[in-house]
């Protein structure tokens, strides 16, 4: 089995942060994360080790010898990649420790790919599955694998432009590829040939996640079985043409990684090594994803910018400093006085805070960390001039199970008048009553006149939104259409 090999791994890297400095600006001055000092690349390997980002590296052994000398400053770049199958059209806050280790290798200089698999997403990974995925189909795995595309590229380029000052080490390359661009034009026959003769019956069925499969009721299909193979051959494929020397994988992805290294290592004859990232887990202590029904997602169409930004808000304090050190690229020195300083005032929650606002920033850049906090205060601090500078969009992301409605807007409209033509109460007496009794805002505003005459700049906001409450829970967005220029001036 590999876990003594991974054990003296965690150990050897457990040695290489015993051996590093703390990386300090001169004089003991800290420097933000866009200006500091950057570390040597023969430090990558430690201070990952030190945030906890990197968590087992395979074969120890080899690693031990050959790392340190192929990451070390001054020499060739070294190319890492990582894969993400396209099972939904959004990457998740589950993929991101992933997407952030092929970030820190591009700040230590390195060259890396993020590769999409459209091809593999078809079949289906089973680690860590009790049973078979649905079959996706083709033309739902080239749409979600365009989509992921697209989202990774707007990390990279988020990354380059908010998170790196262009001074010192060189940055890295990037590329986003899609192994269907090779996969599908392998026939089935050309790849047993190239590939089966170097992937051992005896390790593939030596598996946990397999074993149990196949001992299971359900057993395993020989799709979900070949999945180890491909993604070992995307491996090769990377290595052969991109010079990859290094794959990155969550914790559940060793056996998957360690597949690779023996089919690149048995082909080529040279070492590569594999890396592990740490699983985000709930707090009930869950993997997150798509199949466990609680992902966090990272394209806006599936969770808002506001809605990303509490998720980390509301982390606890017992996972702030964990997550900063994980998420966000600020130095250790700095995360230590975030949290000295969170000590003294926890009622500002500033490590939460600072933690959501870095994130943010990297999956949404500033425009959407700023719709974040417009969104926060206008939610939770009832700030009228965040409500009425939020666009369309953010109110219905920010109440998204609230109805849409679009009115005309006439001469001489109540407040009753809107209740009832946007669906809001009841008719007859009651919802008259309702209003009444103060069961109704406008904007943040209570209304208790069913009679009162709608106001420009006031229950209609300048950018020709109202935000109408019922209750304590029941929120409606009003368009307001036809509204002239001065009209919404006033």
């Amino acid at each position: 089995m590999a876990a003594p090999a991974l054990r003296a791994g965690h150990r050897w890297l457990f040695g290489l942060r015993a051996a590093s400095p703390r990386l300090q600006a001169p004089g003991g001055r800290r420097q933000s994360h866009d200006q500091r000092p950057r570390a040597p690349a023969k430090g990558l390997l430690a201070a990952q080790l030190e945030r906890g980002l990197f968590q087992e590296i395979f074969p120890p052994q080899a690693a031990e010898e050959q790392l340190p000398g192929l990451l070390e400053a001054g020499r060739l770049p070294v190319t890492a990649y990582c894969g993400f199958d396209p099972t939904a059209d959004s990457l998740h806050v589950g993929h991101l420790l992933a997407v952030q280790g092929l970030l820190h290798f591009k700040r230590a200089g390195h060259n890396v790919v993020a590769l999409v698999g459209g091809a593999t997403a078809r079949l289906g990974d089973p680690s860590g599955r009790a049973e078979e995925r649905e079959v996706l189909p083709e033309e739902r795995a080239q749409e979600n694998a365009a989509s992921l595309r697209r989202g990774l590229q707007r990390l990279f380029d988020n990354h380059r432009e908010l998170f790196w000052s262009g001074e010192g080490t060189r940055l890295g390359r990037a590329a986003v590829l899609d192994n269907a661009s090779w996969l599908e034009r392998e026939s089935v026959v050309g790849f047993l040939c190239a590939v089966g003769g170097h992937l051992r019956m005896g390790t593939l069925l030596s598996r946990q996640s397999c074993k149990a499969r196949l001992s299971s009721p359900g057993g395993m299909g020989l799709a979900e079985f070949l999945y180890p193979a491909l993604q070992a051959y995307d491996f090769l494929h990377l290595h052969r043409h991109h010079g990859c020397r290094i794959q990155l994988g969550g914790a559940d992805q060793m056996g998957n990684i360690m597949s690779g290294h023996d089919l690149v290592s048995k082909v080529t004859g040279e070492d590569v090594f594999g890396i592990t990232v740490p699983l985000i887990t709930s707090t009930t202590g869950d993997k997150l994803g798509k199949s466990a029904g609680n992902a966090v997602w990272l394209n806006r169409n599936r969770t808002s910018p506001f809605e990303l930004y509490q998720y980390f808000v509301r982390q606890p304090d017992s996972a702030v400093k964990r997550y900063l050190k994980l998420f966000t690229f600020l130095p250790l020195p700095e995360i230590q006085h975030i949290m000295e300083m969170h000590a003294k005032e926890p009622e500002k929650w500033g490590p939460q805070k600072r933690l959501a606002a870095e994130v943010t920033k990297l999956v949404h850049g500033k425009a959407g960390l700023e719709s974040a906090k417009r969104c926060t205060r206008a939610l939770y601090y009832s700030d009228i001039a965040a409500l009425e500078t939020m666009s369309d969009q953010e109110l219905q992301e920010l109440f998204r199970e609230a109805p849409y409605v679009e009115l005309m807007l006439e001469p001489g409209t109540t407040v009753l008048d809107l209740c009832r033509k946007a669906n809001a109460i009841v008719d007859g007496p009651r919802g008259y009553r309702d209003i009444r009794s103060g069961g109704v805002s406008i904007n943040h505003i209570k209304v208790t006149d069913p009679d009162a005459v709608l106001v420009l700049g006031q229950h209609i906001l300048n950018n020709g939104l109202s935000l109408l409450r019922i209750g304590k829970r029941n929120y409606y967005v009003v368009k307001w259409l036809q509204l002239s220029h001065e009209e919404q001036k006033c």
